[in-house]
């Protein structure tokens, strides 16, 4: 029987999520001036413009993350628009991967990263995903395209295939901090 390969858990950072996305959250910046106000009540400034694909109307769902399964088996991908995750009320685990030329998932590129709560990820279309929480319950605040997530819900269902999304098993991984 082959060994469980392990998974370390990485911090978040804009530079280590780049082959994924983007990080969101992070500190202001007045590289885009157009983008950027501060005065002493209130900051705020673009870090990402988000792409929901063409003919795509974007989406914000709430989402309970709750698997606090560390072995990962089955990664999902959107094919057609970017997908953000914020977490509100505590800290996710993101288990990503590239796509290959085939549309699988590159397993040389897998990596483990942990989302603080009040950060976030906006991953590029064809980002292999799966999260999982170290603790109780999770609420994210996910941007995505509403087309995918009717596609999602209709599959999960058991009423028609995946078009937007897919699903693969992959070898068992234990992700670790």
């Amino acid at each position: 029987m082959p060994s469980t390969q392990s998974l370390s858990i990485e911090p978040l950072s804009a530079a280590a999520f780049a082959p994924y996305g983007h990080m969101l959250g992070d500190a202001m910046q007045w590289s885009e001036p157009a983008a950027v106000f501060s005065n002493p009540a209130t900051d705020f400034w673009r870090t990402h413009l988000f792409q929901p694909g063409a003919a795509g109307d974007t989406e914000i769902l709430w989402v309970n993350y709750r698997s606090r399964d560390l072995v990962v088996s089955t990664l999902e991908v959107h094919h057609l628009t970017q997908q953000a995750i914020v977490p509100l009320t505590g800290a996710v685990v993101h288990v990503v991967a590239c796509s290959n030329a085939q549309g699988l998932p590159d397993l040389d590129t897998l990596k483990a990263f942990l989302i603080p709560q009040g950060l976030g990820i906006c991953m590029q279309p064809g980002c292999w995903h799966a999260s999982r929480v170290l603790g109780e319950q999770v609420t994210c605040l996910m941007l995505t395209r509403r087309s995918t997530t009717l596609d999602l819900v209709a599959h999960l269902n058991g009423t028609s295939a995946a078009q937007e999304s897919a699903f693969s098993d992959i070898s068992a991984l234990i992700v670790t901090g």
